[in-house]
């Protein structure tokens, strides 16, 4: 693993780092925020999973998550969106390819070889931060926003026991009925839709939903509302009965400042579910 930067932040370390993986088969960046008490003992970890076009920078730089995380011990992870470099495919349109990955392990050439977001952050990736960083892995929490935010919801719903709480921000609710989301699934799974609904997390709530607690945000003046679906998983929490909340925000749009607006509520969400 080669270290990128170690910046001091709000008492803790803001680093970047390099690592080569199997899953994807090239060198993957990500950030890792460390509170302060990280260089006393191990700290709970908070996932967060950003969205299309994004890399491990964006929400490093523009959500503002450190100074909540240093307030309540806990160590934030900023993974890429996925696999990039020379030799990975990639495409014209900003929806498919590098900074696309959507969080599967894609089936279908040309994506194949590369596109195992899954496995990364399922695999690869927590290997690397427990064994190098005093984290805990027995616990841990998952958040993200837009594309991001579906990853969190389909890992959170498709790994039990791995998280205490998830939580999103605008995600794409139902992927396997949006245009953001079959374009992609069928690019990177094929055309078999039964492979595509472990990736939707309005059917995995349809099925066993979520063993903990779950916080939903979504901007109600978004400007991509028709392609989130957020609707879906509404109702689908409710007739689920499922622990949460899915709340309307008046006025916000899709952007990091909506973001960094409801960024303190979560990373507290997240702490009482980690017992912080």
């Amino acid at each position: 693993m080669e270290t990128i930067s170690e910046n001091r932040c709000f008492g803790g370390v803001q680093g970047v780092y390099r690592h080569p993986s199997g899953a994807t088969g090239c060198d993957m960046t990500f950030g890792l925020f460390l509170p302060a008490e990280a260089a006393l003992h191990p700290v709970p970890l908070l996932w967060y999973l950003s969205g299309l076009t994004c890399t491990h920078e964006n929400a490093m730089t523009k959500a503002g998550l450190q100074a909540h995380a240093a307030a309540h011990g806990l160590a934030v992870v900023f993974p890429d969106t996925s696999p990039r470099g020379e030799g990975v495919a990639d495409d014209p349109a900003y929806d498919l390819g590098q900074g696309a990955g959507f969080y599967v392990n894609a089936t279908q050439d040309p994506w194949a070889p590369h596109f195992r977001m899954w496995d990364y952050l399922t695999d690869d990736l927590p290997r690397v931060l427990f064994n190098n960083f005093a984290l805990e892995e027995d616990r841990q929490a998952i958040t993200g926003h837009s594309m991001g935010g579906h990853g969190a919801l389909t890992m959170a719903m498709g790994q039990k026991g791995r998280f205490t709480s998830v939580s999103a921000f605008a995600p794409i609710t139902h992927p396997t009925a949006s245009d953001w989301g079959r374009k992609q699934l069928a690019a990177y799974l094929g055309p078999d839709e039964s492979l595509w609904a472990a990736h939707d997390a309005t059917l995995l709530m349809q099925g066993d939903g979520f063993d903990g607690d779950m916080l939903i945000d979504q901007g109600a003046s978004d400007q991509f509302l028709n392609l989130l679906c957020p609707e879906a998983l509404a109702q689908a929490m409710a007739a689920k009965r499922q622990a949460g909340s899915f709340r309307m925000q008046p006025g916000y749009d899709h952007s990091y400042f909506f973001v960094a607006s409801f960024a303190a509520e979560h990373v507290a969400f997240h702490a009482r579910a980690l017992s912080l």
